[in-house]
């Protein structure tokens, strides 16, 4: 463990963000710098709680206690190869996961909790700018080659898992980069893509081949895919977003989160000078309250958005845990990330439990407002309350309404794999579809998720690849047998 009293003499800190003013006439990550000797501090928080329940609340199982003890100890070499024991990308946990595990934190029953995706992110950091992170190439070649279809979290884990196992591993994407939602749907703010690159460039140096531009399904056959391949990982995430068909839908300027985000991103990358839905000068809303709609709100405000607002359909969160929702579950509570903050600043509105019920187009076939109205909770369905409808200003809508499972035309129904319920690829406790050889990972078999679980399935599913191709394997399998998905 690390200090015995830490948690007694040493409260919570975290980096502080940059000034509003500042950051947002930038696209660069948010926070200040956070010394190393304050970040030893905060590890010696790590208390000997004998059952470490951050294991429980982290898919990965990462070794929390372990790597807390290193860094107080400064021993930051052995920290990040503790860390890297069970997360292949711990510098994208660190900045994207709403860290599960501090909730689980023995600690946080009745103080704050350890600050561990802080710990977590600047060990990575440092091993980087240390050159700890090298390549791990396989020593021996099993001459089995494996494709994954799909280069986010779940499939970038696959790929380096396997490629060290010794199978030639070729990853598809059907977009121009590598990196899925990490790439197109995570803006520069929340994690500038040189922590992308320098990842991929040690996966390249391990053997790891990218092919982009491809759409498995269209430019390539299933048929011909397995083919090639002695092994398929379906690693494509939950693409079918979910939509608001109200009259008015079909007006300019009104588009899917993930037609909005992509763009953006893409002028960051130098593809264009300014994206091609831009919010400068225009009133945004943004229809969504989750992390999506957060990164709509700090991507508008950058672009310079005359003003933000965001709806939301349920009810305003609660700021401390419910009696529905005890330690050492996730709670779902009021959060104000750095886009809120951004939002609060620029006087834009944060508005709970509405509804929309049209898009008002101008005349020439763009939205110029939106009718909303107040809406009981779910419990009620959503009815709305009589006599709230009222009309906001729009020129730009964005809709953050979260993914309904994976698209099934094209690969999927070539494949002909099983479908759940709910849309989502089958798979056994090894992640095998129902089709000899085919596995899925992440979202397109659990639907839609968080990145540590992506991750975490991606190296579960590696793991099944490994032991299908070679009759054993010595991959770790990171998810616990009660969160194995169910055939």
């Amino acid at each position: 463990m690390a200090d015995p009293k830490g948690f007694l003499t040493v409260g919570r800190e975290l980096p502080k963000r940059r000034p509003v003013d500042v950051r947002i006439r930038s696209w660069s990550e948010v926070y200040e710098d956070f010394g190393a000797d304050r970040l030893e501090k905060q590890a010696s928080r790590c208390m000997d709680c004998g059952i470490p329940f951050c294991h429980q609340g982290c898919p990965l199982g990462n070794l929390i206690p372990e790597w807390n003890d290193l860094v107080y100890r400064r021993d930051w070499h052995e920290a990040v190869e503790r860390l890297h024991a069970t997360n292949n990308f711990p510098e994208f946990t660190g900045r994207l996961c709403p860290a599960p595990c501090e909730s689980a934190c023995v600690l946080g029953i009745n103080q704050d909790p350890v600050a561990i995706k802080r710990v977590e992110v600047e060990i990575i950091d440092r091993a980087f700018a240390e050159g700890w992170v090298r390549p791990r190439p396989p020593a021996v070649k099993t001459g089995k080659t494996v494709a994954v279809v799909g280069s986010g979290p779940a499939g970038l884990a696959a790929a380096q898992q396997l490629t060290r196992a010794g199978h030639d591993v070729t990853v598809y994407e059907r977009a121009d980069r590598i990196g899925g939602l990490l790439r197109y749907g995570i803006p520069e703010f929340k994690m500038e893509k040189r922590h992308l690159d320098r990842r991929l460039a040690q996966m390249r140096a391990e053997g790891t081949d990218f092919k982009t531009s491809v759409n498995i399904g269209v430019d390539i056959t299933a048929g011909d895919l397995r083919a090639r391949h002695d092994a398929v990982v379906l690693a494509g995430g939950a693409t079918a977003w979910r939509d608001l068909p109200v009259p008015g839908r079909e007006l300019n300027g009104v588009h899917q989160a993930m037609e909005y985000l992509p763009p953006s991103n893409k002028a960051q990358e130098g593809d264009y000078d300014e994206s091609p839905i831009s919010a400068k000068g225009k009133n945004v809303v943004v229809i969504g309250g989750g992390d999506t709609g957060a990164d709509c709100i700090g991507t508008a405000i950058r672009q310079g958005a005359a003003s933000v607002t965001q709806l939301e359909i349920m009810p305003r969160p609660p700021e401390s845990r419910p009696d529905a929702q005890p330690w050492p579950t996730y709670p779902m509570l009021f959060k104000v990330e750095s886009a809120h903050e951004e939002l609060a600043d620029l006087g834009g509105d944060r508005v709970y439990a509405v509804s929309t019920t049209e898009f008002v187009g101008d005349g020439d076939g763009r939205v110029r407002a939106l009718k909303i109205v107040e809406v009981r909770g779910p419990a009620d369905g959503f009815a709305p309350v009589e006599g709230t409808e009222r009309e906001i200003p729009a020129e730009l809508v964005t809709l953050a309404m979260g993914f309904v499972g994976p698209e099934r035309e094209g690969l999927l129904e070539q494949l002909g794999v099983d479908l759940d319920q709910r849309g989502n690829v089958v798979r056994d406790g090894d992640y095998r579809t129902s089709v000899d050889g085919v596995y899925a990972a992440g979202d397109m078999g659990r639907g839609q998720s968080l990145i540590v679980w992506a991750i975490a399935e991606g190296r579960a599913a590696a793991h099944g690849v490994d032991a299908y191709l070679t009759g054993r394997t010595d991959l770790p399998y990171p998810i616990p047998p009660t969160a194995r998905p169910i055939a």
